[in-house]
């Protein structure tokens, strides 16, 4: 995930990497990082998205696709659910990152 956050990833996908089966992985992830492996991805991806936002000049639009969205649209509603606040409103205002730890 880490080495590659725009790839589409799935949990069967990462469970076959990790020689496990789904509920296997998923129950192990959990209970090693605290949350999904999913939810792990997801919020990976916006702490990736916020720094660029912050520290870069990309559109929004270009920070979307290269982190696995397909939509603007999408990345926006993820961004907001996991950052608080809307991606055009976090680099407008130059907010620093949210108080969300990486494990």
């Amino acid at each position: 995930m880490h080495a590659d956050p725009a790839h589409n990833w799935a949990l069967e996908t990462l469970a076959r990497c990790s020689g496990m089966s789904r509920s296997a992985f998923a129950a192990k992830f959990k209970e090693s990082v605290g949350e999904s492996p999913m939810g792990y991805l997801t919020r990976w991806r916006m702490m990736l998205a916020g720094e660029r936002l912050i520290t870069s000049r990309e559109p929004i639009s270009q920070i979307s696709l290269s982190l696995g969205y397909e939509s603007e649209s999408a990345f926006s509603t993820a961004f907001k659910r996991v950052m608080g606040c809307p991606p055009g409103s976090y680099c407008k205002e130059g907010l620093s990152r949210p108080d969300v730890k990486m494990t």
